[in-house]
């Protein structure tokens, strides 16, 4: 049996035009002093949508995610 933390896994972010998905990435990480995380997929600092954080161990699922096919 696995035992993750309470910030492993995936987030769904509601990414407005602006920031990159580096940033929103950032922001998440510092505030919630995340030390490991990432983006499945970028979009581009003008597009909005839907951007997957992976989030601790979590992280693990990005290759995972990252293979199945995308609608834009």
């Amino acid at each position: 049996m696995h035992q993750f933390g309470p910030l492993d896994g995936a987030l769904l972010i509601d990414k407005p035009a602006g920031p990159t998905s580096h940033d929103v990435v950032d922001a998440i990480r510092r505030r919630f002093q995340i030390k490991k995380a990432g983006h499945c997929g970028t979009l581009d600092p003008n597009a909005t949508g839907l951007l997957i954080l992976v989030l601790g161990r979590g992280t693990r699922l990005s290759e995972k995610l990252m293979s199945a096919d995308k609608v834009y």
